[in-house]
């Protein structure tokens, strides 16, 4: 019986083997049926509140395969575990690959090295060990309580190796930036009718998910795929080697994945050089996700202002609010012409609304108290999920949930990157940056800077900095001309202090400024040290530098002669011309909408 059957030879369902442990008080899934059990949990209910409109009749792509173990992906994946061939387990053995897309064997369960399974803990016969969550969006949505088949659910998860192109992994004290892309290539069952026929899997959806240091709240940026920008040289690494892909310019954003074999690392690197922040990992999947994870939950509530039959994408709704999955809602995130004015910009505000609902669903008591439901959304999870391998395990993927999870949805913000129609085109296909709207919103998110009101505390901690950032202000200020500063660097980027003496001298004409190197040691914090006398000059630095109240450091003695003011780059530092601190409130006319918020697609 091998890892993906176990449990199910006399025909059961796996989410059907949770027990209650009276020692812990949890529901565990029993894998040994030689010691009595607790009755299983219960299965919870579908949501409630609105009509619910099912798929078309088709197998339950959530429920696991009974005969046959996770194979390897293809295409320069890899699955963790995954077996290309069926086997006979033999008790107390666990499968593994014995090589690079070469199937499992039974010499291989006995080769060398092999590593053993851990002895069974005493009082239990506990199997299952992760209390993760699934995806992007859905690992934000919740946690899933309880233990889940290590094994199994390992084995379904496909990896691409794209080292170089992220931070090298996230750390618990500091925001987090997971980049989810979905792809419109035609994989899996069913999908023949979908996207372009020809697609090498382009980033059709793209979501920048920053969640804050605190974990108090989270920003989603989704970005136009009819988005013109440059795609920069990328590394790719394949089975033959490393490949290096020449950029290109001015293009549609959707193409820096799949288009001359980019891989999502290609789309990583993008987003850097759009937005200035560097991504900690991506997260990948296609349109099976959206069909098996809406099943999985029991269907997403979403409500629309008018009956919809759009023959293109096969959705009919009524109006109001109805419960979808499956097909249906695959339909829904994908349509353009039922809502708004067609364009791919409604179409990601629908997608919105879609993502916020399931965020709420999985959220709700009624998914996390079903044994059931969490068993089956984790199983299309990690099946419908590829990641980068620094997140390729259960183990890691764990961590990753268990910070996401902490932030509640209504401080999870959606907005969209704000654009102008292509001014180079007469019949408008594609969008660039609005600039005026747009760097202050990534100014935010590189500042950690929610997009919503989190506690009264924080307004007020917001108050009282702005009212002390005023007052150091207030007076006159310097002409550029007449301001003199010495520029260290203590913790940005390589090259930052030559970077920004540049920016100084030929964009704010701050002539009288120096770069001095390295600083003595690193800071955390941008910091401008200044005397007394000084203070007009320091006020117009600030200004130009987006400086805090926190990084002014007045001095007690006046200075002397042609004593320069000392300006040290800290971590915080992001680049000339980003200010240190970002905006305080979300630049006037930026689209945004909470993910606690249910809102009807017009």
């Amino acid at each position: 019986m091998d890892a993906q059957s176990r449990g199910q030879s006399d025909g059961i369902d796996p989410a059907d083997q949770w027990v209650l442990n009276p020692q812990t008080g949890n529901y565990e899934l029993r894998l040994d049926h030689s010691e009595g059990q607790s009755p299983a949990a219960p299965s919870g209910s579908a949501p409630t509140g609105g009509r619910r409109r099912t798929a078309a009749p088709e197998s339950d792509p959530a429920t696991p395969d009974p005969a046959t173990p996770p194979g390897p992906r293809s295409g320069g994946r890899s699955r963790n575990g995954g077996s290309g061939a069926q086997r006979a387990e033999v008790p107390g053995q666990r499968s593994r690959r014995a090589g690079k897309g070469a199937a499992a064997t039974d010499a291989a369960a006995t080769a060398p090295g092999r590593r053993k399974r851990k002895p069974k803990k005493s009082g239990g016969k506990k199997a299952l060990v992760w209390t993760g969550g699934v995806m992007g969006f859905v690992l934000v949505g919740g946690s899933i309580a309880g233990y889940l088949a290590y094994e199994h659910f390992n084995g379904n998860i496909a990896t691409i190796d794209v080292e170089g192109a992220g931070s090298g992994g996230f750390k618990k004290d500091q925001p987090v930036n997971i980049l989810v892309i979905g792809t419109d290539k035609r994989t899996g069952a069913g999908n023949e009718g979908y996207g372009d026929k020809g697609s090498v899997g382009h980033a059709d959806t793209t979501l920048l998910f920053h969640v804050s240091k605190d974990r108090s709240n989270a920003t989603v940026l989704s970005i136009p795929r009819d988005l013109i920008t440059d795609i920069p040289e990328c590394e790719t690494k394949t089975d033959s080697g490393t490949t290096v892909i020449p950029g290109t310019q001015q293009v549609r954003f959707n193409t820096s994945l799949g288009q001359d074999e980019r891989d999502p690392g290609c789309t990583m690197r993008t987003v850097k050089e759009l937005t200035g922040i560097t991504v900690d990992h991506f997260m990948m999947a296609d349109f099976n996700a959206v069909k098996t994870l809406s099943t999985a939950v029991g269907g997403v509530e979403v409500c629309v202002e008018k009956d919809i039959d759009d023959p293109k994408s096969h959705l009919k709704l009524d109006k109001g609010k109805t419960v979808i999955d499956g097909e249906q809602a695959l339909a829904f995130v994908r349509t353009r012409h039922a809502f708004g004015d067609e364009s791919d910009l409604t179409r990601i505000q629908t997608q919105q609304q879609f993502l916020s609902s399931m965020i709420r669903t999985m959220k709700s008591g009624d998914t996390l108290t079903s044994p059931s439901k969490l068993f089956k959304l984790a199983e299309a999870a990690t099946k419908a999920l590829t990641v980068d391998t620094g997140i390729g395990s259960i183990n890691k993927l764990s961590d990753l949930a268990q910070e996401l999870s902490k932030v509640p949805a209504k401080n999870i913000t959606f907005t969209t990157l704000p654009v102008l129609d292509n001014p180079a085109e007469v019949v408008k296909a594609t969008v660039v940056v609005n600039e005026a709207k747009a760097k202050p919103l990534f100014a935010m998110m590189q500042n950690d800077v929610s997009l919503t009101e989190v506690e009264a505390k924080e307004k007020a901690d917001k108050k009282a900095a702005a009212s002390k950032q005023e007052e150091l202000l207030k007076g006159d200020k310097a002409d550029p001309a007449d301001v003199r500063v010495d520029v260290f660097n203590g913790g940005g980027p390589q090259g930052s202090a030559q970077e920004t003496l540049n920016w100084l001298q030929n964009s704010e004409g701050v002539l009288k400024s120096s770069n001095k190197g390295n600083a003595p040691a690193n800071v955390s914090k941008t910091t401008l040290e200044y005397a007394p006398n000084q203070a007009d000059q320091a006020r117009a630095l600030a200004e130009m530098m987006g400086l805090p109240a926190s990084g002014l450091k007045p001095g007690t003695e006046d200075a002397v002669g042609l004593e320069a003011m000392t300006l040290t780059l800290g971590a915080d530092f992001k680049g000339a011309g980003v200010p240190i601190t970002g905006p305080a409130k979300t630049p006037e006319g930026v689209q945004k909408v909470g993910a606690d918020k249910q809102v009807c697609s017009k």
